[in-house]
């Protein structure tokens, strides 16, 4: 091959470089390609990339090539650059002008050094050394700055021994191996520089994501963590789908753009709720609003005490011996006691409706009817109901401690969180953001919301969300409300959610099946909620499958 027809040879195979230099998105994998490359366009057996740390003022090893000593060091490798890096300035800040790498960091210089030892103006003592002890003879040297797009140098590239392509002899780097060194780390640098900048921005935008999601947990201390252990129990779920292969799942397949666009809308699922009103967040009991009502109605129930003893010792002082002796005084004090203990034992029953629960009784309702129409006298002499209909309501509230109301306010989250995502200008590859996030409170039978979405109408990574979403809120600790459940109460309640078409049948399996429970658990659950689970007798478990 004459030197015209290598020469375009090598152009184009620079072009190449220059190509899969802008598809590579690992910093390590683009770094070891840049290598590499350089290594391969000029015929060197060895080389090293260093990186600038601007904040320490050095070199730092990062990527190291020896083919003739079989040396693989740094990038994807595994293997530790154990070399200290090269201070680019002394203890008196002078710089440091010695070491062919660091003189063309600081001058921003390439240097062409046909042979190191006998060249002038440049320590190579440590290369001296290095041959000494590994035998090797490091001659040739070819050191080029990688200039960002502000020519801000970002990194060194040094060749060591170019090799002859028809003998393999070592011979300086040519004027053409040099031109083309150059044009490569100037693509390199604008390379790296844009998949630093990327992944800051990754990183600032995850950040910014995070903040969201703490200024919403610590608006309540009672669902501190929910924001992080959804996206967890969502990636685990995935993770355990991915690695299945049989079943109506087993064509399901996660890429890293994939797990970066569920980890995303996981971490958003909720963003929504910062508009969410604290006072029904916070909600533990169902009087509370900004205090727990319960001691108002305490006070009432004082007053109506108070009330019967008034009547009662009106009573006897009408009687003719002022109630002191007599059946008519013991029974007017009989009256009297009876009364006080209905009182009591009813301040305690209301006093239990208030903290909320799984299920509220028809007795326990219709008790509470009669007691909310006792009459009173209130503070302006006003006779009324004992319960104001606000109380009445809040109290009669069958499960939980929220009203239909605030049940409405809590879930109207889920439509703030969707309008909230959809106006983010999201690129190609986070298109499915808002649809995963905006998902998880969807039912697999179209009776879930916002949208009455069925399971064919979703993606199965919003289906995954869906059940992170309800595991995590029985099994939490920190709910108003409520204790964080076991596993077996967990699952039994997941179960029977299958079965009644809420969450996703195959999901449930693979959750099942793979133990991403029992996974979820060690890093979440208490020691007490971790039960042994008896899948035998956990709804809609196939224990076949």
């Amino acid at each position: 091959m004459d030197s015209t027809d290598n020469m375009l040879h090598r152009l184009k195979e620079l072009n190449e470089i220059g190509i899969a230099l802008s598809q590579q998105r690992n910093i390590n994998s683009l770094l070891e390609t840049i290598l590499i490359a350089a290594k391969r366009i000029t015929n060197a057996d060895a080389g090293t990339l260093y990186l600038h740390d601007t904040e320490q003022r050095v070199l730092r090893f990062e990527i190291l090539r020896n083919d003739k000593l079989k040396t693989v060091m740094g990038g994807t490798s595994g293997v530790a650059i154990t070399f200290p890096p090269i201070r680019l300035y002394d203890e008196s800040g002078n710089p440091n002008h010695n070491n062919v790498a660091s003189h063309s960091a600081l001058s921003s210089e390439t240097v062409n050094i046909p042979d190191a030892y006998t060249a002038q103006g440049f320590d190579f003592s440590g290369t001296k050394k290095f041959d000494g002890a590994t035998g090797y003879r490091s001659k040739s040297f070819l050191t080029v700055p990688m200039l960002d797009h502000e020519d801000q140098v970002i990194g060194v590239l040094q060749l060591i021994n170019a090799q002859d392509r028809e003998n393999d002899t070592i011979v300086p780097f040519s004027g053409d191996d040099q031109q083309l060194l150059e044009s490569l780390a100037s693509q390199a640098a604008i390379a790296l520089s844009n998949r630093r900048l990327i992944a800051q921005l990754e990183e600032l935008f995850e950040s910014f994501v995070q903040m969201i999601n703490t200024a919403i947990d610590d608006k309540s201390p009672y669902t501190s963590g929910h924001c992080t252990r959804v996206p967890v129990l969502t990636m685990m779920l995935a993770e355990a789908v991915n690695q299945t292969s049989s079943g109506p799942l087993k064509d399901f397949a996660l890429t890293d753009r994939d797990r970066r666009e569920l980890k995303l809308a996981g971490l958003l699922h909720d963003c929504g709720k910062i508009t969410t009103p604290v006072h029904v967040v916070d909600k533990a009991t169902k009087l509370e609003t900004i205090f727990d009502r319960i001691h108002l109605v305490d006070a009432k129930f004082e007053v109506l005490k108070r009330d019967a003893e008034i009547e009662m010792l009106t009573k006897r002082l009408k009687t003719r011996d002022g109630g002191q002796n007599g059946a008519e005084g013991e029974t007017i004090r009989a009256e009297y006691e009876a009364r006080i203990r209905q009182l009591d034992d009813d301040r305690e029953f209301l006093r239990h409706c208030n903290i909320g629960g799984e299920a509220m009784s028809d007795e326990s309702q219709q008790r509470l009817r009669q007691i909310a129409t006792y009459q009173w006298r209130d503070a302006g002499g006003k006779m009324g109901n004992f319960l104001s209909e606000n109380e009445a309501e809040n109290l009669a509230i069958r499960a939980g401690t929220l009203t239909a109301a605030e049940r409405e306010i809590i879930n109207h989250h889920i439509d703030v969180t969707i309008k909230m995502l959809d106006s983010l200008p999201w690129p190609a590859q986070l298109k499915n953001v808002t649809e995963y996030a905006g998902g998880h409170h969807e039912r697999m039978d179209g009776k879930g919301y916002p949208r009455g979405l069925t399971r064919e109408q979703m993606p199965v990574q919003a289906r995954m969300m869906g059940i992170a979403d309800i595991f995590e809120a029985l099994t939490a600790k920190d709910r108003p409300y409520k204790k964080g459940k076991t596993l077996t109460e967990s699952l039994t309640i997941l179960g029977k959610f299958k079965l009644g078409g809420h969450i996703d049948p195959d999901l449930f399996d693979v959750f099942i099946s793979e133990k991403v429970y029992l996974e979820y658990a060690k890093q979440f659950l208490s020691p007490e909620q971790i039960d042994d689970v008896d899948l035998s007798k956990i709804p809609g478990v196939n224990l076949s499958s």
